[in-house]
């Protein structure tokens, strides 16, 4: 994966998720959370489309700068811790990154983010989505990268649509007890589909 294929993906996220705000909103909002899921999403990821960077790793500590300053609330909190541990583990000046160098900075991001949350799959999250799909990415990773991220897709909305059958253990949402149980998590669905962008690009 080229530094300008990472960016463009991110630019078709920004796409996606305003696309499916509104969405997103009625999901969170159906679950028992604040209803505002879509709006911060697309905040999120425009603030990522908008980084820029000279090498994946100026880029990435970008990433976390333009969440940080630009973008508030626990979307942008975890995503930001994300992109952070993914940043500190690429070297400075790598423009190009191979599928199993890809799988490795997405796991190293995935060990920082559980040092700020500790949900797992099955709590009704993004989690449910996130951790299914950087699995993939390291059990298909010597496929080759189209092979990796459509299974990474695969998984990540097998994992979103899977919160439908779950009580939220996170959020306003457990407060709803079993009550939570019926919708995806928004989250985890629209992590599901910035995890088609990967996919698709």
């Amino acid at each position: 994966m080229t530094l300008e294929q990472f960016k463009q993906v991110w630019a078709k996220a920004a796409v996606k998720t305003e696309a499916r705000e509104k969405d997103y909103s009625a999901l969170d909002a159906a679950a028992g959370g604040d209803g505002d899921h879509g709006e911060a999403i697309v905040a999120a990821t425009k603030a990522l489309a908008a980084a820029q960077g000279d090498d994946f790793k100026s880029l990435l500590e970008d990433m976390v700068s333009h969440l940080e300053s630009d973008v508030s609330g626990s979307t942008s909190s975890l995503y930001g811790t994300l992109f952070e541990g993914m940043a500190d583990a690429v070297d400075a000046g790598k423009t190009e990154l191979s599928a199993e160098e890809v799988a490795e900075v997405f796991a190293a991001g995935l060990e920082e983010l559980g040092f700020a949350t500790k949900a797992k799959v099955g709590d009704k999250t993004f989690m449910d989505a996130l951790i299914p799909a950087i699995e993939a990415l390291k059990a298909h990773a010597a496929e080759g990268e189209q092979a990796m991220f459509a299974a990474a897709a695969a998984a990540a909305k097998a994992g979103s649509e899977a919160t439908a059958q779950m009580q939220a253990k996170y959020g306003r949402a457990k407060n709803l007890g079993e009550r939570s149980i019926g919708p995806i998590d928004a989250g985890s669905a629209s992590n599901a589909d910035i995890w088609s962008c990967f996919a698709e690009g």
